[in-house]
């Protein structure tokens, strides 16, 4: 549904108007190495925060009562395959991108248009797709979520000058792996030139995907290549072997992706390595999905509760790899809770019936935390998650002055 048919202005307030949430039990900053802030007030001017822990009685257009909820930076996918609009055909699925909005999710990544309906694989087929998808989702944003659409699937057929005509076209995203080469390392050039257009450059790494004529990618390919994100490193759905996943890890500082669609064992062993080598600042998160594997809106937050509880490191941490790590890896503002950064924020608390207190001890123990709330750009756009677990206590709109 659209904010007009979630949240009519006239009960909210003007999109430009200034939100209050008080009552907070805390927030999480989405740095690696913070603990929960213990701050009680957030207050959003237009699209921006512009205090935390100031007064409770601000004045504010909207006031939302967060009841004890905990406010998480607003979640990255890194790892989604988007065709056109809210409709993804190899689930045949119609909107999935809001769905993932009540998962927690206020940005989601491109990793190709590779289930486009009859995906072009020429020179001028596959920049068109990339620049009617980038212009799709810049006038459309299903949920309000932050569509990075638009990945351009290259292949041996583009020319050197292409990635800079592109990037004039404002395309800033690349897959390898999908785009016809029979030797991947002789995407290597593509590589650079792209990174040198000022593209962020992502490989499929690992076995095989379900998508025809797609072949493996080794630790050695990516090497060669130094993309700027080594995507789904744990499976996508086949991971690589443990022994090349630490000479990714010393040998390369591309981000590590971690995807839901892949392969839990080596998630953990990956996070282990990558906490041996100091490397934690380089993972990232993404569902990789809607794929053969499926529709998760919830994929985020669940491999969030996963790492945490199984792999032993402390949710705080983990949110981090969905939100910080991948901001400054997509070179974006959003993904930090502080004051100058944009509004994307998520209100979580422990669900009805768990035993944990507080929502990050939830996820700490693997239980995937009651959504409450979340905003994007400084709107509502929705309050009790369709999708979560249900929140001890739900989030009020208090006043609308």
């Amino acid at each position: 549904m659209t904010w007009d048919e979630t949240y009519p202005e006239e009960f909210f307030g003007p999109r430009s108007s200034t939100l209050l949430i008080k009552n907070l039990r805390g927030i999480v900053t989405g740095r690696l190495g913070e603990v929960v802030r213990e701050v009680e007030t957030v207050l959003i001017e237009g699209d921006r925060i512009v205090a935390i822990g100031g007064p409770a009685d601000a004045e504010a257009d909207v006031v939302i009562d967060a009841k004890g909820a905990v406010a998480l930076p607003g979640l990255f996918d890194t790892h989604t395959h988007f065709s056109i609009g809210d409709f993804n055909p190899k689930q045949n699925t119609i909107g999935f991108i809001e769905s993932y909005m009540h998962g927690g999710v206020t940005s989601m990544m491109s990793a190709g248009e590779v289930h486009f309906p009859g995906r072009p694989m020429d020179r001028f087929g596959v920049k068109a797709v990339a620049v009617a998808a980038n212009r799709s989702f810049t006038n459309n944003r299903p949920g309000g979520v932050r569509i990075h659409g638009g990945s351009l699937m290259t292949g041996p057929y583009m020319e050197e000058e292409d990635y800079a005509d592109l990037a004039k076209q404002g395309i800033w995203l690349m897959k390898v792996g999908f785009g016809g080469f029979n030797v991947p390392q002789d995407a290597v050039p593509h590589v650079r030139w792209a990174q040198a257009a000022g593209f962020v450059v992502m490989s499929h790494s690992g076995g095989a995907s379900s998508v025809p004529g797609v072949a493996p990618i080794t630790v050695d390919d990516l090497i060669a290549m130094r993309p700027d994100i080594a995507g789904h490193i744990n499976g996508g759905t086949t991971s690589l072997p443990e022994a090349d996943v630490e000479r990714l890890v010393k040998e390369s500082d591309a981000a590590l992706q971690l995807v839901q669609a892949g392969n839990l064992s080596a998630s953990l062993n990956i996070q282990r390595m990558a906490a041996e080598h100091g490397a934690l600042d380089r993972v990232i998160l993404g569902s990789d999905t809607p794929s053969g594997t499926g529709v998760m809106p919830l994929a985020i937050i669940k491999t969030i509760a996963e790492l945490s509880s199984i792999g032993g490191v402390p949710a705080t941490d983990v949110v981090a790899y969905a939100t910080s790590n991948a901001a400054r890896v997509l070179r974006r503002e959003e993904g930090v809770l502080e004051e100058g950064r944009p509004a994307d924020l998520v209100l979580v608390q422990q669900p009805v019936g768990g035993p944990a207190d507080h929502p990050i001890k939830a996820l700490n123990r693997g239980d995937i935390t009651g959504i409450a709330g979340v905003i994007i750009n400084g709107q509502i756009r929705a309050l009790r998650s369709r999708n979560s677990p249900a929140p001890i206590r739900e989030v009020e709109v208090q006043s609308h002055r």
